[in-house]
């Protein structure tokens, strides 16, 4: 007996843009199309970056509109009748999910009735359970299942909240649109992308990093591509650095293929992940990586000397010296880049999109 592969899946989500695990959210709405089930999207704010797939219900827009308390409870109230109408088969909850009382809220009014899949896109699991943990092992209770996009992210759910409803399920990668490579006489330049936050992307060590390396001496400059609330911060730790002429900030763009196609490797300095976005998408363009193996994501990316480097996390030095390794030993280089590709062809999207689709069958 063939299994059904038509569901009908409503996927939660704060927005669509500006973010790795936004993406990742947007992948999964085309994934799961793909795969025949019906698809809705609902996001709570007016940020649509990102390709989807879909009948999306853009609730940002009545948020932009009316933003006071009763806004919001009419917002919650048009939502509540949306899945009430629809009969979706799941809910597929991609937001944080920090604040003990709108979780018991969603659990007793919005989601009542539905079988509920919570994602948990990083390591720091404060951001997706309540720090309440009474209102968390509710809501472990009240879920279905629950998908972290890590092995790390898993075992740790499962250990701390002592269950056994969690697995893992890696973000995909998309193919990638052609771009031209960068003529020989232009500038080299490695490349960070992602938001601009210190105390998540920890700048001032990849800023140190840098400062310590001989890239800037063998004319190897830093882009930084995003946005994000500490902009000036950065920018005042490249002037403390003397680092002006060498580190470039760019704006925030959905489409970083080019940048990562031309970089000579991408750099990684955080304090915590999920299973970073960008070490995946740079080796899907034949880039290698240098990370930092925080918890988590990517030790379970990159493997040391093979399509990358990894290097102990708050270590400037030891950044510095694998920075200092991939412009100048030639030959290792050349074998990380070989290897790049093939070392993510297991998470091309049809590959993910069948481990969601067995997830959804096993109900």
């Amino acid at each position: 007996m063939t299994r059904s592969t038509h569901f009908k899946v409503c996927i939660v989500a704060i927005s669509l843009g500006k973010g790795g695990a936004e993406r990742s959210t947007a992948l999964l709405s085309r994934m799961l199309v793909a795969q025949g089930c019906d698809v809705h999207l609902v996001t709570l704010t007016n940020v649509i970056d990102y390709e989807y797939a879909g009948t999306l219900l853009n609730l940002g827009l009545l948020k932009e509109k009316n933003n006071s308390v009763f806004g919001r409870f009419l917002r919650f109230k048009k939502l509540k009748r949306y899945l009430k109408a629809e009969k979706f088969d799941f809910i597929i909850d991609n937001r944080n999910r920090q604040f003990a009382k709108t979780e018991l809220f969603y659990l007793k009014y919005v989601y009542k009735g539905f079988k509920i899949i919570y994602v948990v896109r990083s390591f720091k699991l404060d951001a997706y359970f309540p720090k309440k943990k009474k209102v968390a092992k509710k809501m472990i209770k009240k879920a279905h299942k629950i998908v972290g996009v890590s092995k790390a992210i898993a075992e740790e759910i499962n250990t701390r909240y002592k269950t056994t409803k969690a697995q893992h399920i890696y973000n995909p990668v998309a193919p990638l649109p052609a771009v031209s490579t960068t003529e020989t006489n232009a500038k080299a330049y490695i490349v960070f992308l992602g938001r601009l936050e210190e105390n998540v992307k920890n700048f001032s060590l990849l800023l140190e990093g840098y400062k310590f390396s001989q890239l800037a001496e063998n004319k190897v400059g830093l882009k930084l591509f995003g946005d994000g609330p500490d902009k000036l911060f950065i920018k005042k730790k490249i002037s403390e650095l003397q680092l002006e002429k060498d580190v470039e900030l760019i704006p925030f763009t959905p489409n970083v293929t080019s940048a990562l196609v031309n970089a000579k490797f991408l750099v990684l300095t955080s304090y915590y992940e999920g299973f970073p976005r960008v070490l995946i998408e740079a080796l899907s363009a034949g880039t290698p990586v240098v990370s930092v193996d925080c918890k988590s994501g990517p030790a379970e990316i990159v493997k040391h000397e093979h399509n990358g480097l990894l290097v102990e996390n708050h270590n400037a030095m030891q950044l510095a010296a694998a920075m200092n390794k991939m412009i100048l030993d030639k030959a290792l280089y050349s074998t990380l880049k070989e290897n790049a590709k093939s070392s993510v062809s297991h998470l091309k999207m049809d590959e993910i999109a069948k481990k969601w689709l067995k997830l959804l069958q096993d109900a």
